[in-house]
């Protein structure tokens, strides 16, 4: 079944439970079954494509050739990669995932449920071009989750999603990666190192779609409703009223589950669906207080020890938290020589309270 239909996985969810979770009937159900099951589903369609795909599928094969059902994994190739399966019914299956209406009915993965606590699950998604304020302030507020008994999960995409990922491995914190292709592929190329991080011990990566399914365009919105689905709470760092991350907010209040959004500059586009999101309800965050009061996650953070500055430094650090300022900037704001600013701006760094990215300078986590 996990093979049919991959793109409407509301059907496959449906059928299932139409025919009281009996794989045997709902595998060998024909087109008179489909014409009733139909009537109960307020009009949803049934793929076209359904019958002549089931009918080209050989359940005996394939798990002959590809499943050991003793233990949930399976063999040739795909054992070779080190990936493993579960189904709905099976104990680790996420409970959360479980609740939505369309969850997969089986999810391939490559990690392992060691040590993630799916009871402390929250979501981190936004813009690919995210600005580096956006993606500086997501690894600020994720480390101060550092030490807390919880996971983050984000989607393996550029942007927000891999600064999500990168700053739960730096910070020892468990994450749970989802992705919208087979683990054939690594896409996008660029975070083949978050792949492997997570893989070997930073936590699991999970996806619906068989070893070799390449990346779809369809396949990355439907890869949203399992980010969202697994977690508690979703919280979106940059979007434009058209993108993913609006759509991840949208599943976020059908499958309803805590909205939250991290405010950014006006002037910035991609902060267009946030202050539109946030006109609308969803909860304000600006640091991981506000994420464990929005979702009554009643645990503490760690306080951050002020940090010992100099006169000039503790000037410097209050515009640098106020705003992202490049050199330039600085010196006009505060009225002093480029010289003094880049020996106290140099020393700041090596302090570890201030970062440079883009030309610009801020506060570090």
């Amino acid at each position: 079944m996990s093979n049919i239909c991959t793109s409407n996985p509301l059907f496959k969810s449906r059928l299932f439970e139409y025919f009281d979770f009996d794989i045997k009937k709902t595998f060998e159900c024909d087109k008179s079954d489909l014409a009733l099951a139909s009537e109960f589903w307020d009009g949803m369609s049934i793929p076209k494509e359904f019958l002549s795909e089931r009918d080209k599928t050989d359940p005996d094969k394939f798990y002959e050739n590809f499943v050991n059902l003793s233990n949930g994994e399976f063999t040739g190739e795909t054992s070779a990669k080190g990936i493993k399966y579960i189904i709905y019914n099976d104990p680790k299956y996420p409970k959360m995932l479980k609740n939505i209406p369309d969850f997969p009915l089986m999810l391939y993965y490559k990690g392992g449920f060691e040590g993630i606590n799916f009871d402390r699950t929250v979501a981190f998604v936004g813009s690919r071009k995210a600005s580096a304020y956006a993606k500086e302030t997501v690894l600020n507020i994720i480390s101060e989750f550092k030490g807390l008994d919880i996971a983050i999960v984000s989607g393996l995409a550029e942007g927000i999603d891999a600064k999500s990922h990168q700053a739960a491995l730096q910070n020892n914190i468990k994450t749970i990666g989802v992705i919208g292709s087979g683990f054939k592929f690594q896409y996008p190329s660029v975070n083949k190192h978050l792949y492997d991080e997570i893989e070997n011990g930073g936590g699991i990566i999970f996806s619906e779609y068989p070893y070799e399914m390449p990346p779809m365009p369809y396949q990355f919105p439907l890869r949203n409703r399992i980010v969202t689905g697994i977690s508690y709470g979703t919280v979106v760092a940059e979007a434009r009223i058209k993108s993913g991350a609006m759509i991840s907010a949208k599943l976020t209040l059908e499958q309803g589950r805590e909205l939250m959004c991290i405010p950014g500059l006006i002037s910035n586009p991609n902060t267009e669906g946030i202050y539109h999101l946030l006109k609308n309800g969803a909860a304000m965050v600006t640091g991981a207080e506000d994420i464990l009061d929005a979702l009554n996650w009643n645990i503490q953070t760690e306080k951050k020890d002020t940090p010992d500055l100099n006169e000039e430094e503790k000037r410097i650090y209050e515009e640098i938290s106020i705003e992202a300022k490049n050199m330039e900037d600085l010196a006009a704001v505060l009225n002093i020589s480029i010289n003094d600013l880049m020996v106290n701006l140099t020393s700041m760094e090596l302090k570890g309270l201030i970062k440079q990215s883009g030309g610009s300078y801020f506060i570090s986590g």
